[in-house]
Protein backbone atom coordinates (compact mmCIF):
# COMPACT_ATOMS: atom_id res chain seq x y z
CA UNK A 1 0.00 0.00 0.00
CA UNK A 2 1.30 3.30 -1.07
CA UNK A 3 2.31 5.75 1.81
CA UNK A 4 -0.25 8.32 3.22
CA UNK A 5 2.43 11.45 1.99
CA UNK A 6 5.26 10.37 -0.76
CA UNK A 7 8.29 12.56 -0.54
CA UNK A 8 6.59 14.72 -2.92
CA UNK A 9 3.85 15.66 -0.85
CA UNK A 10 3.66 18.87 0.87
CA UNK A 11 6.07 20.45 2.12
CA UNK A 12 5.58 23.68 3.54
CA UNK A 13 4.08 27.55 2.45
CA UNK A 14 7.65 28.65 1.20
CA UNK A 15 9.25 31.76 2.16
CA UNK A 16 7.66 34.94 3.30
CA UNK A 17 9.22 37.73 0.98
CA UNK A 18 7.23 40.16 3.29
CA UNK A 19 8.97 38.89 6.47
CA UNK A 20 12.80 40.39 5.48
CA UNK A 21 14.40 40.41 9.04
CA UNK A 22 12.16 38.50 11.87
CA UNK A 23 13.13 34.91 11.02
CA UNK A 24 11.18 32.20 8.86
CA UNK A 25 7.90 31.80 10.17
CA UNK A 26 7.91 27.79 12.10
CA UNK A 27 5.25 25.40 10.30
CA UNK A 28 3.17 22.85 12.38
CA UNK A 29 1.60 19.93 10.86
CA UNK A 30 -1.01 17.53 12.05
CA UNK A 31 -2.03 14.50 10.10
CA UNK A 32 -4.87 12.19 10.34
CA UNK A 33 -7.33 9.75 8.41
CA UNK A 34 -10.56 11.21 10.15
CA UNK A 35 -11.82 14.24 10.83
CA UNK A 36 -11.87 12.93 14.09
CA UNK A 37 -8.48 12.47 14.59
CA UNK A 38 -7.78 15.84 13.12
CA UNK A 39 -9.86 17.45 16.22
CA UNK A 40 -8.70 16.00 18.52
CA UNK A 41 -4.97 16.85 17.87
CA UNK A 42 -6.34 20.61 17.22
CA UNK A 43 -7.79 20.64 20.64
CA UNK A 44 -4.36 19.72 22.12
CA UNK A 45 -2.25 21.87 19.77
CA UNK A 46 -4.27 24.24 18.30
CA UNK A 47 -2.77 27.33 19.44
CA UNK A 48 -4.78 30.52 20.84
CA UNK A 49 -2.23 33.14 18.14
CA UNK A 50 -3.20 34.78 15.03
CA UNK A 51 -1.71 32.62 12.01
CA UNK A 52 -2.55 31.25 8.25
CA UNK A 53 -3.21 27.64 8.12
CA UNK A 54 -4.03 24.99 5.22
CA UNK A 55 -5.79 22.03 4.03
CA UNK A 56 -3.89 18.92 2.30
CA UNK A 57 -5.62 16.31 0.77
CA UNK A 58 -4.52 12.36 0.67
CA UNK A 59 -2.41 13.11 -2.48
CA UNK A 60 -0.48 16.11 -1.13
CA UNK A 61 -2.05 18.75 -2.52
CA UNK A 62 -3.13 21.86 -1.26
CA UNK A 63 -6.79 22.23 -1.43
CA UNK A 64 -7.20 25.60 1.04
CA UNK A 65 -5.67 28.21 2.90
CA UNK A 66 -6.87 30.45 5.32
CA UNK A 67 -6.16 32.89 7.96
CA UNK A 68 -7.12 33.55 11.70
CA UNK A 69 -7.18 36.10 14.86
CA UNK A 70 -7.43 32.72 16.80
CA UNK A 71 -5.71 29.34 15.25
CA UNK A 72 -7.27 27.24 17.26
CA UNK A 73 -10.94 28.68 17.50
CA UNK A 74 -11.00 28.51 13.68
CA UNK A 75 -9.69 25.25 13.17
CA UNK A 76 -12.17 23.70 15.34
CA UNK A 77 -15.17 25.33 13.98
CA UNK A 78 -14.83 22.96 10.60
CA UNK A 79 -15.28 19.88 13.25
CA UNK A 80 -19.24 22.03 13.70
CA UNK A 81 -21.31 20.01 11.53
CA UNK A 82 -24.21 22.27 12.91
CA UNK A 83 -22.23 25.43 13.07
CA UNK A 84 -20.13 25.18 9.46
CA UNK A 85 -21.29 25.99 6.04
CA UNK A 86 -21.46 23.16 3.27
CA UNK A 87 -18.18 24.05 1.45
CA UNK A 88 -15.89 23.68 5.35
CA UNK A 89 -17.17 19.92 5.58
CA UNK A 90 -16.42 19.32 1.87
CA UNK A 91 -13.22 21.35 2.86
CA UNK A 92 -12.75 18.89 6.59
CA UNK A 93 -13.72 15.44 4.67
CA UNK A 94 -11.01 15.68 2.65
CA UNK A 95 -8.25 16.84 4.65
CA UNK A 96 -5.84 14.28 5.47
CA UNK A 97 -2.93 17.04 7.08
CA UNK A 98 -3.33 20.19 8.87
CA UNK A 99 -0.83 22.77 8.24
CA UNK A 100 -0.30 25.97 10.28
CA UNK A 101 1.83 29.06 10.77
CA UNK A 102 1.65 31.52 13.79
CA UNK A 103 2.44 35.01 12.89
CA UNK A 104 2.60 38.23 15.06
CA UNK A 105 -0.20 39.86 14.10
CA UNK A 106 -3.76 39.95 12.36
CA UNK A 107 -2.19 41.80 10.12
CA UNK A 108 0.61 39.80 9.00
CA UNK A 109 -1.80 36.54 8.89
CA UNK A 110 -4.03 38.50 6.11
CA UNK A 111 -1.09 39.79 3.96
CA UNK A 112 0.63 36.07 4.40
CA UNK A 113 -2.95 34.54 3.20
CA UNK A 114 -3.24 36.51 0.44
CA UNK A 115 0.78 35.90 -0.80
CA UNK A 116 -0.23 32.03 -0.22
CA UNK A 117 -3.25 32.43 -2.28
CA UNK A 118 -1.48 34.05 -5.31
CA UNK A 119 1.29 31.45 -5.29
CA UNK A 120 -0.82 28.28 -4.41
CA UNK A 121 -3.90 28.82 -6.16
CA UNK A 122 -5.61 26.33 -4.27
CA UNK A 123 -8.73 24.84 -5.95
CA UNK A 124 -10.98 25.65 -2.61
CA UNK A 125 -9.56 28.92 -2.64
CA UNK A 126 -10.30 29.96 -6.40
CA UNK A 127 -13.15 27.68 -7.59
CA UNK A 128 -16.58 27.30 -6.42
CA UNK A 129 -16.82 30.73 -4.39
CA UNK A 130 -19.59 32.76 -5.54
CA UNK A 131 -18.87 35.10 -3.17
CA UNK A 132 -15.12 35.89 -4.68
CA UNK A 133 -15.05 38.56 -6.86
CA UNK A 134 -12.24 38.38 -9.32
CA UNK A 135 -10.94 41.96 -9.68
CA UNK A 136 -11.75 43.72 -12.57
CA UNK A 137 -10.65 47.56 -14.06
CA UNK A 138 -12.91 50.06 -15.07
CA UNK A 139 -11.29 51.19 -18.50
CA UNK A 140 -11.92 53.90 -20.88
CA UNK A 141 -11.36 54.03 -24.35
CA UNK A 142 -11.03 52.11 -27.75
CA UNK A 143 -11.42 55.04 -30.47
CA UNK A 144 -12.69 56.83 -32.26
CA UNK A 145 -15.61 56.29 -29.95
CA UNK A 146 -14.42 55.99 -26.75
CA UNK A 147 -16.60 54.45 -24.03
CA UNK A 148 -16.19 52.85 -20.19
CA UNK A 149 -15.93 49.12 -19.91
CA UNK A 150 -15.08 46.26 -17.81
CA UNK A 151 -11.60 44.43 -17.98
CA UNK A 152 -9.83 41.55 -16.19
CA UNK A 153 -6.24 43.72 -17.80
CA UNK A 154 -5.79 46.73 -18.85
CA UNK A 155 -5.71 46.57 -22.54
CA UNK A 156 -3.79 48.52 -24.95
CA UNK A 157 -6.82 50.54 -26.47
CA UNK A 158 -7.32 51.59 -22.92
CA UNK A 159 -6.66 55.42 -22.57
CA UNK A 160 -7.32 55.14 -18.72
CA UNK A 161 -7.82 52.65 -16.09
CA UNK A 162 -9.46 52.69 -12.58
CA UNK A 163 -9.96 49.97 -9.84
CA UNK A 164 -9.44 47.03 -9.54
CA UNK A 165 -13.11 46.63 -8.78
CA UNK A 166 -14.45 43.57 -7.27
CA UNK A 167 -15.80 41.97 -10.38
CA UNK A 168 -19.52 40.35 -11.00
CA UNK A 169 -22.98 42.02 -11.76
CA UNK A 170 -22.54 45.05 -9.79
CA UNK A 171 -19.33 46.06 -12.00
CA UNK A 172 -20.91 45.41 -15.31
CA UNK A 173 -23.98 47.38 -14.21
CA UNK A 174 -22.37 50.13 -12.87
CA UNK A 175 -20.09 50.60 -16.22
CA UNK A 176 -23.35 50.03 -17.97
CA UNK A 177 -25.26 52.76 -15.92
CA UNK A 178 -21.75 55.30 -16.31
CA UNK A 179 -22.17 54.77 -20.29
CA UNK A 180 -26.24 55.84 -20.01
CA UNK A 181 -25.48 58.49 -17.55
CA UNK A 182 -22.69 59.98 -20.05
CA UNK A 183 -24.62 58.94 -23.25
CA UNK A 184 -21.29 56.95 -24.34
CA UNK A 185 -21.32 53.72 -27.04
CA UNK A 186 -21.23 50.32 -25.31
CA UNK A 187 -21.62 48.66 -29.23
CA UNK A 188 -19.26 45.62 -30.19
CA UNK A 189 -15.96 47.55 -31.59
CA UNK A 190 -16.44 46.38 -35.27
CA UNK A 191 -19.11 48.70 -35.38
CA UNK A 192 -18.56 51.88 -37.57
CA UNK A 193 -18.91 54.98 -36.38
CA UNK A 194 -19.71 58.09 -38.09
CA UNK A 195 -19.77 61.52 -37.05
CA UNK A 196 -22.01 64.29 -37.90
CA UNK A 197 -18.72 66.08 -38.96
CA UNK A 198 -17.44 63.73 -40.99
CA UNK A 199 -17.54 64.94 -44.53
CA UNK A 200 -18.39 62.79 -47.20
CA UNK A 201 -18.73 63.86 -51.36
CA UNK A 202 -22.05 61.26 -51.13
CA UNK A 203 -23.32 61.27 -47.33
CA UNK A 204 -25.67 58.67 -46.39
CA UNK A 205 -27.81 58.41 -43.54
CA UNK A 206 -26.49 55.56 -40.82
CA UNK A 207 -28.81 53.99 -39.08
CA UNK A 208 -28.34 53.24 -35.21
CA UNK A 209 -26.55 50.10 -34.10
CA UNK A 210 -29.21 49.71 -31.43
CA UNK A 211 -32.19 51.55 -29.74
CA UNK A 212 -30.06 53.18 -27.24
CA UNK A 213 -30.22 56.51 -29.71
CA UNK A 214 -34.18 56.07 -29.78
CA UNK A 215 -34.33 56.22 -25.50
CA UNK A 216 -31.59 59.15 -24.76
CA UNK A 217 -29.10 57.05 -23.52
CA UNK A 218 -26.49 57.42 -26.49
CA UNK A 219 -24.92 60.35 -28.30
CA UNK A 220 -25.49 57.68 -31.25
CA UNK A 221 -22.03 58.63 -32.92
CA UNK A 222 -22.76 55.05 -35.41
CA UNK A 223 -25.67 57.81 -36.69
CA UNK A 224 -24.02 60.59 -37.46
CA UNK A 225 -26.14 62.46 -34.83
CA UNK A 226 -23.32 64.08 -32.84
CA UNK A 227 -19.82 65.82 -33.60
CA UNK A 228 -16.48 63.67 -32.56
CA UNK A 229 -15.61 66.91 -30.09
CA UNK A 230 -19.46 66.90 -28.63
CA UNK A 231 -18.56 63.53 -27.96
CA UNK A 232 -15.28 63.62 -26.85
CA UNK A 233 -16.98 66.56 -24.28
CA UNK A 234 -18.58 63.38 -22.70
CA UNK A 235 -15.90 61.34 -22.71
CA UNK A 236 -14.18 63.55 -20.56
CA UNK A 237 -16.89 64.14 -18.44
CA UNK A 238 -17.06 60.30 -17.56
CA UNK A 239 -12.98 60.44 -17.19
CA UNK A 240 -13.64 63.09 -14.47
CA UNK A 241 -16.25 61.09 -12.54
CA UNK A 242 -14.08 58.33 -12.28
CA UNK A 243 -11.02 60.38 -11.44
CA UNK A 244 -13.39 61.82 -8.30
CA UNK A 245 -12.61 65.32 -9.81
CA UNK A 246 -16.21 65.73 -10.69
CA UNK A 247 -19.27 63.26 -9.13
CA UNK A 248 -22.28 66.48 -9.79
CA UNK A 249 -23.93 63.57 -11.66
CA UNK A 250 -24.57 61.94 -7.87
CA UNK A 251 -26.04 65.05 -6.98
CA UNK A 252 -28.25 65.39 -10.11
CA UNK A 253 -29.32 62.19 -9.66
CA UNK A 254 -30.22 62.45 -6.15
CA UNK A 255 -31.98 65.96 -6.52
CA UNK A 256 -33.30 64.27 -9.69
CA UNK A 257 -35.20 61.42 -7.05
CA UNK A 258 -36.30 63.67 -4.50
CA UNK A 259 -38.20 65.47 -7.11
CA UNK A 260 -39.69 62.15 -8.37
CA UNK A 261 -40.71 61.17 -4.96
CA UNK A 262 -42.20 64.42 -4.39
CA UNK A 263 -44.00 64.14 -7.44
CA UNK A 264 -45.19 61.15 -6.61
CA UNK A 265 -43.29 59.37 -9.63
CA UNK A 266 -42.77 56.30 -7.85
CA UNK A 267 -40.94 54.03 -10.26
CA UNK A 268 -39.22 56.50 -11.82
CA UNK A 269 -37.95 57.33 -8.58
CA UNK A 270 -37.06 54.12 -7.82
CA UNK A 271 -35.32 53.92 -11.10
CA UNK A 272 -33.28 56.82 -10.01
CA UNK A 273 -32.48 55.19 -6.36
CA UNK A 274 -30.86 52.29 -8.15
CA UNK A 275 -28.93 54.04 -10.64
CA UNK A 276 -27.61 56.56 -7.29
CA UNK A 277 -26.93 53.74 -5.32
CA UNK A 278 -24.82 51.29 -8.61
CA UNK A 279 -23.05 54.49 -9.33
CA UNK A 280 -22.58 55.76 -5.84
CA UNK A 281 -20.60 52.27 -5.00
CA UNK A 282 -18.45 52.29 -8.05
CA UNK A 283 -17.56 56.25 -6.73
CA UNK A 284 -16.46 55.18 -3.35
CA UNK A 285 -14.91 52.03 -4.08
CA UNK A 286 -12.73 53.84 -6.73
CA UNK A 287 -12.51 56.76 -3.61
CA UNK A 288 -11.00 54.29 -0.94
CA UNK A 289 -8.32 53.18 -3.09
CA UNK A 290 -7.20 56.54 -4.39
CA UNK A 291 -7.28 56.99 -0.59
CA UNK A 292 -5.21 54.38 0.25
CA UNK A 293 -2.63 54.89 -2.29
CA UNK A 294 -1.86 58.21 -0.39
CA UNK A 295 -0.55 55.89 2.12
CA UNK A 296 3.00 55.95 2.47
CA UNK A 297 4.34 55.18 6.08
CA UNK A 298 6.08 52.91 8.65
CA UNK A 299 2.84 51.31 10.80
CA UNK A 300 3.98 50.07 13.92
CA UNK A 301 1.90 47.32 15.42
CA UNK A 302 2.73 45.12 18.66
CA UNK A 303 2.65 40.95 18.30
CA UNK A 304 1.60 38.89 20.77
CA UNK A 305 4.90 38.07 21.97
CA UNK A 306 4.45 42.06 22.70
CA UNK A 307 7.30 43.20 19.98
CA UNK A 308 6.71 45.73 17.24
CA UNK A 309 6.74 44.78 13.74
CA UNK A 310 6.88 47.63 11.44
CA UNK A 311 4.83 47.66 8.53
CA UNK A 312 6.67 49.83 5.58
CA UNK A 313 3.90 50.42 3.17
CA UNK A 314 4.17 52.58 0.32
CA UNK A 315 1.47 53.84 -2.27
CA UNK A 316 -1.07 51.59 0.09
CA UNK A 317 1.31 48.60 -0.48
CA UNK A 318 3.43 46.71 2.06
CA UNK A 319 6.68 46.22 0.46
CA UNK A 320 8.35 44.86 3.89
CA UNK A 321 7.50 43.57 7.37
CA UNK A 322 10.34 44.32 9.89
CA UNK A 323 11.05 43.39 13.26
CA UNK A 324 11.51 47.07 15.13
CA UNK A 325 15.10 47.50 15.84
CA UNK A 326 16.15 46.98 19.94
CA UNK A 327 19.70 46.86 18.89
CA UNK A 328 22.83 48.35 16.92
CA UNK A 329 22.74 44.92 14.35
CA UNK A 330 18.93 45.05 14.57
CA UNK A 331 18.93 49.20 13.64
CA UNK A 332 21.45 48.25 10.68
CA UNK A 333 19.90 46.23 9.17
CA UNK A 334 16.48 47.00 9.49
CA UNK A 335 17.75 50.50 8.34
CA UNK A 336 19.45 48.60 5.09
CA UNK A 337 15.51 47.78 4.02
CA UNK A 338 14.22 51.37 4.53
CA UNK A 339 16.99 53.59 2.95
CA UNK A 340 16.64 52.22 -0.54
CA UNK A 341 12.69 52.28 -0.43
CA UNK A 342 12.95 55.74 1.12
CA UNK A 343 15.33 57.21 -1.41
CA UNK A 344 13.52 55.49 -4.61
CA UNK A 345 15.66 53.01 -5.48
CA UNK A 346 14.02 49.93 -5.30
CA UNK A 347 10.73 50.05 -7.08
CA UNK A 348 7.99 46.94 -6.81
CA UNK A 349 5.02 46.06 -9.03
CA UNK A 350 1.94 47.19 -6.81
CA UNK A 351 -0.02 43.99 -5.28
CA UNK A 352 -3.11 45.20 -5.26
CA UNK A 353 -5.02 42.83 -3.50
CA UNK A 354 -2.15 44.70 -0.55
CA UNK A 355 -3.38 47.97 -1.46
CA UNK A 356 -7.41 46.40 -1.22
CA UNK A 357 -6.56 44.80 2.13
CA UNK A 358 -4.47 47.81 3.70
CA UNK A 359 -7.20 50.31 2.95
CA UNK A 360 -10.13 47.67 4.32
CA UNK A 361 -7.74 47.58 7.39
CA UNK A 362 -7.56 51.53 8.11
CA UNK A 363 -11.25 52.22 7.06
CA UNK A 364 -11.72 49.78 10.15
CA UNK A 365 -9.33 51.26 12.18
CA UNK A 366 -8.56 54.87 11.22
CA UNK A 367 -7.32 55.48 14.58
CA UNK A 368 -4.19 53.25 13.91
CA UNK A 369 -3.34 55.82 11.53
CA UNK A 370 -1.75 57.86 14.75
CA UNK A 371 0.68 55.50 15.00
CA UNK A 372 1.88 55.61 11.56
CA UNK A 373 6.09 57.68 11.25
CA UNK A 374 7.60 58.37 8.06
CA UNK A 375 10.59 56.63 6.32
CA UNK A 376 12.67 59.83 7.78
CA UNK A 377 11.28 59.21 11.06
CA UNK A 378 11.60 55.54 10.97
CA UNK A 379 15.66 55.98 9.98
CA UNK A 380 16.18 58.00 13.16
CA UNK A 381 14.83 55.45 15.05
CA UNK A 382 17.25 53.24 13.47
CA UNK A 383 19.77 56.08 14.06
CA UNK A 384 19.04 56.12 17.85
CA UNK A 385 20.41 52.66 18.22
CA UNK A 386 23.50 52.73 16.70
Amino acid sequence: MPELFSSQAFAGFGPDPLNLCGGVPRLFCIQGRRPSSLRSQVRLDGPKRPGVYGMVDERGELIYVGKARCLRSRLLSYFRPKSRDPKAGDIIARTRLLAWEVLPTELSALLRELQLIRRWQPRFNVQGQPRRKRPAWVCLGRRPAPHVFLSPRVPSTAQAAFGPVPGGARAREAVRRLNDWFRLRDCPSPQTMTFADQQELFPVIPSAGCLRLEIGTCLGPCAATCTHSDYLEQVRGARAFLEGKDVSALARIDRDMQAAATAMQFERAAALRDRLATLGWLHEHLERLRQARTLSLVYPLQGHDGRDRWYVIVRGDVRAVLAAPSSAAEARAVAGVLEPIASGRTSAAEQVDNVLLIAAWFRKRPEELRKGMSLGQALEVCAKHR
